[in-house]
């Protein structure tokens, strides 16, 4: 298992990074995915935002803090992640 920072461990391999933008939920966050996307045409590279629900028990994280989540089972019709 690597621990080494800047490699993939076990817990954040295939997790996304991202922003918390809401809390209001029982349960739940969203949470703002920023990535960056080359446009075919001009080669630039853009911004994409994806802004997806993820399961947070407790109600642990507040707006602005940067989680890890990671795909799992749908938890409901919309929340298809958890946090790490």
């Amino acid at each position: 298992m690597n621990t080494v920072k800047g490699q993939n461990s076990t817990a954040t391999k295939g997790a996304l990074r991202g922003v918390v933008v809401s809390n209001k939920m029982k349960d739940t966050v969203v949470v703002k995915i920023v990535r960056f996307v080359k446009d075919p045409r001009y080669g630039k590279y853009r911004k994409v935002a994806a802004r997806v629900l993820a399961h947070d028990a407790g109600n642990t994280k507040t707006v602005g803090d940067a989680v890890l989540i990671r795909s799992c089972r749908p938890l409901s019709k919309r929340k298809h992640f958890r946090i790490v």
